[in-house]
């Protein structure tokens, strides 16, 4: 037998929900103000994935423009339902004091008869709260259950509409934030799971039973079934979990989980976990033997299926890899893959890294705590604010950008903005103020756990040093505390703007490459 790692879905991948259907395994997870909207993974093997697809892929069915960070997509469900696949999930508004929003959330359904999609339409269902998850009866009656604690509203049989008003069925243990319910039937059993303490340091799952479904709940006297006890341990938050039985008969649950990277700051965000769970004899059960998360463990007894990882993107397809996601809603008329055949050309849009406006921003997520990432990059920027390059994303109050930009003449410039604003790092001049030819550069960012260095070349020239940036905390789920909803990890990728002086100028990327060391 063979072991593996955890977790098995690295980087921001939080919120996991599992399900079965047959030999295949599909995973999605929470994606926020990314677009598009709720990946979706598959496995054979329950520990290696890849992403198949995504719940929700045109613009016009979800505007996530003005969805301010850490809101959008939360916590989605995937169900096989008489041969179809449903997908629900909160969108979570904005619901401030400068918003129009009537309510803070609503939940959305989409189906499909192909796991990767294509997905219909999302169908609204009007219940302000988080967390929605399905589960049929064995009557054939479907529900939505939801936060707080479990809370069911009846479904039409197409699970288009509500038909009830959310009952409470468990209220949870009495510990804070009781969120994340799903409920699955046993061997005459009704169980209740919940995640509760908070999605930070202290995250945990409980879980309750009982004869019928809308109660009375008992909770099981294991509880917490998963939380993570060792303050030193490398795996941490652990919760917000589902359970799936595998071909062979044993169960598993996938929970979410963070890895601290240099202190209490999880940079790579929330990820996915795997453990064992254990049935005991008078009907309960365990996950990893209530050890809390395990760093590593023996695998499922399934052929290993080990799909590539795409360390290296030439822009050679007709679409992009599905690794791929933007920052809200792309504007699909100033990006494409045709227009410069292997290349991708983004053109300057409105704003800046700082504004929500802001639009095709380009990201993959950051697996691991050391890893490099490059690109090589053409670009002709000539009026003040016109800028393109490589970015360390995680929202739009803490991020850092290196690439070529106009400022009185061409630069390279080093930018960080750690939650206070935007503040240059260093500058490169390249070339004469006047000087209108298209710049051809390489840029380059090595990471090592805090610290980011970043470089540049010019053809068959050596990697030359342009700053380091240390101590980027601000890179994290954890790293500035003032701001309440920080919810995603970083992600690196490119990006074109025009810093707000309304110019439309194509920046041109050749390829993306990221090496990931578990180091």
């Amino acid at each position: 037998m063979s072991n593996y790692s955890n977790p098995v879905r690295r980087g921001f991948y939080p919120d996991p929900s599992v399900i079965r259907v047959g030999d295949d395994f599909y995973m999605v997870n929470s994606s926020f103000q990314y677009f598009p909207a709720i990946p979706i993974s598959h496995s054979k093997d329950m520990v290696h994935w890849e992403t198949i697809g995504f719940a929700v892929t045109n613009s016009e069915w979800l505007d996530l423009s003005s969805i301010p960070d850490s809101h959008g997509i939360w916590a989605p469900d995937i169900e096989y339902i008489n041969g179809r696949f449903f997908i629900t999930a909160t969108l979570r508004l904005a619901g401030d004091n400068t918003s129009t929003d009537k309510v803070l959330r609503r939940q959305l359904i989409v189906s499909s008869d192909k796991a990767e999609g294509p997905y219909s339409r999302p169908t609204w269902i009007e219940i302000d709260n988080i967390d929605p998850s399905l589960f049929v009866d064995t009557d054939g009656t479907p529900y939505m259950a939801i936060a707080p604690g479990v809370r069911l509203a009846r479904l039409s049989a197409d699970l288009t509409r509500a038909e009830s008003e959310p009952l409470t069925a468990w209220s949870g243990t009495g510990e804070r934030c009781s969120e994340g319910p799903h409920v699955f039937f046993k061997d005459g059993w009704y169980y209740a799971m919940v995640a509760e303490g908070g999605t930070g340091y202290g995250h945990g799952i409980n879980v309750a039973r009982s004869r019928n479904l809308f109660g009375p709940y008992e909770p099981s006297p294991y509880n917490p079934v998963m939380r993570q006890k060792n303050p030193a341990a490398p795996i941490q938050r652990s919760g917000h979990g589902k359970l799936v039985q595998a071909q062979d008969g044993s169960w598993w649950c996938y929970y979410l989980c963070g890895r601290p990277n240099d202190g209490k700051f999880t940079t790579c965000g929330r990820e996915t976990a795997l453990d064992r769970v254990e049935w005991t004899s008078d009907g309960w059960f365990t996950v990893n033997g209530g050890r809390g998360p395990s760093e590593q463990a023996e695998s499922p007894c399934l052929p290993a299926v080990v799909y590539e990882q795409n360390a290296r993107d030439d822009f050679d397809s007709e679409e992009l890899a599905r690794d791929w996601q933007f920052v809200r809603n792309p504007d699909c008329g100033n990006v494409s893959l045709s227009e410069r055949p292997g290349f991708l050309r983004i053109w300057t849009g409105d704003g800046t890294l700082g504004e929500i406006r802001a639009k095709n921003t380009l990201v993959k997520r950051e697996r691991e705590h050391c890893f490099s990432a490059e690109t090589s990059l053409e670009f002709e920027p000539w009026r003040n604010g016109e800028q393109a390059g490589l970015v360390c994303y995680y929202s739009t109050t803490t991020y850092i950008r290196w690439g070529v930009c106009f400022e009185d003449g061409k630069k390279l410039i080093l930018a960080v903005n750690r939650g206070d604003g935007e503040k240059v790092e260093s500058k490169i001049v390249l070339g004469e103020s006047n000087n209108r030819g298209r710049t051809g550069v390489y840029l380059k960012v090595v990471v090592d756990h805090q610290t980011r260095t970043f470089f540049y070349r010019t053809e068959n020239s050596p990697w030359t040093k342009g700053g380091t940036v240390e101590n980027c905390t601000f890179l994290s789920d954890e790293g500035v505390p003032a701001e309440r909803k920080r919810h995603t990890g970083t992600l690196t990728g490119i990006y074109a703007n025009n810093g707000g002086c309304g110019s439309r100028i194509p920046a041109d990327f050749d390829y993306v490459s990221m090496t990931f060391s578990r180091g």
